[in-house]
């Protein structure tokens, strides 16, 4: 059975997002999908050796940069779900990271296949908190726990455009 379309690739294929976006030239293009338990969105990434922090483990910052993304696509997949629209049906759905929490449980290994696995933990009005997991070789190595904030789109897309 095929895999399912990524998320990214669905809703905003034109983003150029570091960490997610489809157009970005050089970017980590990470895809974030449902999984099958219908309840986590997963994501796979394999570092590449300018993500080394220190010999033979991932920068931090890195992981950081992978749970952000990829929590972000978990809160709007959320929403699109919610309201029984498929990803990229119109409005769009934004998100915006409000609070950003890792903790670091143990040292990621370099040269391992990184999977995320996400899942909603609860919402209040625009705001949902997103826990995801870092494992690598079978292993938790980072947890993550965030907030996303939905945002207008047309809001969004106009303060994208000026800048601010």
């Amino acid at each position: 059975m095929p895999a399912a379309s990524a998320l990214q690739d669905l809703a905003h294929p034109d983003n150029i997002c570091y960490g997610c976006g489809r157009a970005h030239p050089s970017g980590l293009r990470i895809k974030s999908r449902w999984d099958p338990d219908g309840v986590h969105v997963i994501a796979h990434h394999l570092p590449r050796p300018e993500f080394a922090g220190w010999t033979n483990r991932v920068y931090g910052g890195l992981l950081a940069m992978l749970v952000d993304c990829h929590c972000n696509w978990t809160a709007m997949a959320h929403h699109y779900r919610a309201e029984g629209r498929e990803p990229g049906s119109l409005p769009p759905i934004h998100c915006v990271t409000a609070h950003l929490g890792l903790d670091y449980l143990k040292p990621t290994p370099m040269g391992q296949e990184l999977m995320l696995r996400a899942r909603v933990e609860g919402e209040t009005g625009r705001k949902t908190r997103v826990l995801c997991e870092v494992i690598a070789a079978g292993e938790v190595t980072a947890r993550g726990d965030s907030v996303f904030v939905r945002v207008d789109p047309a809001r969004f897309m106009e303060n994208t455009a000026s800048g601010a």
